[in-house]
């Protein structure tokens, strides 16, 4: 993503406010241009000189105010977004736009925009429920506007419900989907394995491999940026769950096996990034194995071949895998390639120490059917899924 994107944050009075001052800090760190305007009721709450301080830019809060420069305020916030996110949006706010209200400096901007507008509600439950709210959210999403749903939970005034402003995190991510530059895989239904798989031999243990996720949580990220819709069907891991992403949890390859199989028909590409168990304890103990004296053995069989079930019964499908590789790398991975009938397996050499197993980054060499070899350098496993779209979306 380009440096210069411009998101204008419109804050309105709440006590969700301190929430924005998160949002404003993460869109910062990602290198976004953020220009807040503020309600004269966001004010009340914290004052404009903080969010100056966090987005590094003059905050505006009235429309009569002496201008810094020559040009009319709310027609050149308008023009400069990118995105146009409202957080936390009010009830009175989400009412004022439904209804073609323009008598504030944030209403005025928000009218005047061609920017995609993102409004993350916050309120009490029983405001954000009642049927006028509800109609004005429907009347705005017919029109294009978008909505985040709000969490719920405990809210400032005591009640339960639904109202609470969603995660800074979530927001975040929302925001930056919106602003990606590529939108190529539009209706297009991505299915990604992430993490490892779990044996269990007794009630206590299980027998697992040190997968964390992390690239297949990249992967799945990636392809709902793109504009996909994304199955992520994860082992256990303590990655972040990506927000507007679909996630199934499993645990065993016999569930992981089951999900995949459910959605694989309907699918357009499917990439294998989990880390299966191919063995299995061949017998579970109900109670706990008691430690003895003598040393103990566990006969472990072949499990399910999860890639290569998909292979077989693959037809217009993309399928991807992974070779994770400590030795003849390039050849092993040929190998499964071929014998599991893939279309694309990314190859990498787990013995690397700064790009194993845990690593923020990753160093691949991406194989095609065709048999060509794309070596991409040591890279964030977030720039690693990106190169891997790019080349299954020019079919190399």
């Amino acid at each position: 993503m380009k440096k210069n994107k411009c998101v204008v944050v419109g804050v309105t009075g709440g006590i969700a406010v301190y929430k924005a001052l998160d949002v404003v800090s993460l869109l910062r760190k990602n290198n976004v241009d953020v220009r807040v305007i503020m309600t004269k009721s966001a004010t009340e709450f914290i004052a404009p000189v903080t969010f100056q301080a966090i987005s590094q830019n003059l905050v505006a809060t009235d429309m009569f105010s002496e201008p810094k420069a020559w040009e009319i305020q709310h027609i050149s916030l308008a023009k400069i977004a990118d995105v146009f996110l409202v957080a936390p949006a009010t009830a009175n706010i989400i009412g004022k736009v439904a209804n073609g209200i323009a008598d504030d400096l944030l209403s005025t901007t928000i009218m005047a925009t061609k920017a995609k507008v993102i409004f993350a509600p916050a309120m009490n439950t029983n405001m954000y429920n009642n049927p006028i709210v509800q109609e004005n959210i429907s009347k705005l999403k017919s029109l294009g506007y978008e909505f985040m749903d709000p969490d719920s939970g405990r809210l400032a005034c005591g009640d339960e419900g639904s109202g609470k402003l969603p995660q800074p995190n979530d927001i975040l991510q929302k925001v930056m989907c919106e602003l990606y530059d590529k939108k190529d895989l539009m209706g297009k239904k991505v299915i990604v394995t992430a993490g490892p798989t779990r044996t269990d031999v007794d009630p206590v243990r299980f027998i697992s491999n040190r997968s964390t996720g992390k690239m297949g949580y990249a992967i799945a990220t990636e392809a709902r940026d793109r504009g996909a819709k994304v199955l992520l069907i994860s082992g256990p891991t303590n990655e972040e769950k990506p927000y507007g992403v679909e996630v199934i949890d499993v645990i065993t390859n016999q569930e992981m096996l089951d999900v995949i199989l459910k959605e694989y028909d309907d699918a357009d590409i499917v990439i294998k990034a989990a880390a299966v168990a191919d063995y299995k304890a061949k017998e579970y103990s109900c109670q706990k194995i008691k430690k003895g004296d003598k040393d103990l053995e566990i006969e472990l069989i072949r499990d399910n071949d999860i890639l290569m079930t998909l292979g077989q019964k693959k037809k217009n499908q993309i399928l991807v895998g992974f070779a994770a590789e400590s030795q003849n790398v390039i050849e092993n991975a040929n190998g499964k390639l071929k014998k599991k009938n893939l279309d694309y397996i990314l190859a990498n050499d787990i013995t690397l120490k700064d790009t194993g197993f845990a690593s923020t980054d990753n160093k691949v060499t991406i194989i095609t059917r065709r048999g060509q070899e794309i070596s991409l350098h040591k890279m964030s496993k977030r720039e690693v899924a990106r190169n891997l779209f790019e080349v299954i979306l020019e079919k190399r």
